[in-house]
């Protein structure tokens, strides 16, 4: 399946019904006098988050979707039938802009959950509307008015909780499959992960996390240089990032202020997430000319957040690793019930 995380579409509720002109005619019914009936509404355009969608792509074909046309008034006052209502299924994460102005019009981020993007015409009147005194037999009515056009852009940020970051073949894609059922492409050189890919680790209670693995940053990325760029939003959610570094680098210092550099100039608050760093691949690394203990030493003092070695291919380190994680997670968690009850009190 093809990943699709941005789309710019355009859409348009249904028209309004026009109002007729009609008179009631029974035979024993003298003077009957206007009975035009209403337009029906035209329908609305809603979007509904769903949790089968994992990305945009049926965007990627179709650009244009319309609600339907309210129905045209009847005799004897009855109104035209509404237009039914536009409902288009998108992935939970889905953040909704105008295209125009680029405010944000809404995000859907739980299953179900929906958001009315485009409003239906209002039906026009029909005849019966404008019965008076001075006017006994109006010969007129109103048409329905236009529903509401949009230009939307459409962009998929991903729901994970814990978002795996780092350059280039620092092993994020080995490191989920180790630590999920996720299968992503692996290969020992740089961007074999061109899509983020997700899986759920189970936490010794038994609930799950979803973890995202992001594609390699490089320098600049928030600049739009490499493949970054396209991903950096889908990191804006996740509630921990796990920083995982090649322990082999030449330098682990320089690599690690390169990521911290891009997080501080993509912004949105992304610097400041908590974060934990993993430096991997210690199965391959020369003990005789590499001090591990010292560089994750110097790398806790230089980032003043937890450092574990690990190895995603032998899966040494990865339980303390992900104990660390639990724990962040929980603290998050009852940090953010306390606001809660907090916020609750004072209404």
């Amino acid at each position: 399946m093809q990943f699709i995380d941005q789309a710019e579409i355009e859409v348009e509720a249904g028209k309004g019904g026009d109002g007729i002109v009609a008179f009631r005619r029974e035979k024993y019914v003298p003077a009957g006098g206007p009975s035009g009936g209403n337009g029906g509404r035209g329908g609305s355009v809603i979007f509904m988050a769903v949790e089968n969608l994992q990305t945009l792509l049926d965007f990627r074909y179709n650009h244009i979707f319309k609600g339907e046309n309210g129905g045209r008034g009847g005799p004897n006052n009855c109104t035209g039938a509404s237009g039914k209502d536009l409902i288009i299924e998108v992935p939970c994460g889905t953040a909704i802009y105008d295209a125009e102005t680029g405010d944000l019009i809404g995000d859907l981020t739980e299953r179900n959950q929906k958001l009315m993007v485009a409003v239906g015409g209002k039906g026009g009147l029909g005849n019966q509307h404008f019965l008076s005194n001075r006017n006994r037999a109006p010969e007129y009515a109103l048409p329905g008015l236009p529903g509401e056009r949009k230009l939307l852009r459409l962009e998929l940020k991903l729901l994970a909780e814990v978002g795996i970051i780092g350059l280039p073949n620092a092993g994020k894609s080995t490191l989920i499959s180790s630590l999920s059922a996720a299968r992503p492409k692996i290969a020992d050189y740089p961007f074999t992960t061109l899509i983020p890919n997700l899986g759920v680790v189970r936490k010794p209670s038994g609930d799950g996390t979803v973890f995202a693995d992001i594609p390699g940053l490089i320098e600049g990325a928030a600049e739009g240089a490499g493949l970054g760029h396209d991903f950096l939003r889908h990191i804006e959610r996740t509630r921990v990032l796990l920083h995982l570094i090649d322990a082999n680098s030449d330098d682990v210092i320089r690599d690690y202020n390169t990521i911290q550099q891009e997080l501080v100039a993509y912004g949105r608050g992304l610097a400041e997430r908590m974060q934990i760093i993993a430096l991997n691949k210690i199965d391959a690394v020369d003990r005789e000319t590499v001090d591990l203990e010292a560089l994750a030493t110097q790398l806790n003092h230089l980032a003043h957040v937890p450092v574990f070695l690990i190895s995603a291919v032998t899966r040494t380190g990865l339980e303390p690793m992900l104990q660390e994680v639990w724990n962040i997670l929980d603290q998050i968690n009852a940090i953010e019930e306390t606001e809660l009850l907090s916020l609750n009190q004072q209404v």
